[in-house]
C-alpha cells in the first residue's frame, strides 16, 4: 500500500492510487481465502483496511477545509 501511495503526486492521485492497491490487496485476500489460508487473508484485509482508513481521513479533512471534494 505505502508503494502504490508513493506514486501520487497530489492528495488525487494518493488517494486513487490507495483506493486501486485496496481493491487489489482485496482481490489477493479473497484467493488466499479460497486456497485455505484464512490467517494470511485476514491479515492482507486488515492492513488494506487500515491503509484506506488513512487515505479516507486525509481525503475528508482536505474535504471539510476546503469543501471541495478532491477526488474529482
Amino acid at each position: 500500500m505505502v508503494l502504490f501511495g508513493t506514486l501520487g503526486r497530489d492528495l488525487a492521485s494518493y488517494a486513487w492510487w490507495t483506493i486501486v492497491a485496496g481493491v487489489s490487496a482485496w482481490a489477493v485476500a479473497l484467493v488466499l481465502t479460497y486456497l485455505g489460508d484464512r490467517g494470511v487473508a485476514v491479515g492482507v484485509a486488515l492492513a488494506s483496511g487500515l491503509g484506506l482508513s488513512i487515505a479516507l481521513a486525509f481525503v475528508g479533512g482536505r474535504w471539510i477545509t476546503t469543501e471541495d471534494w478532491p477526488l474529482w
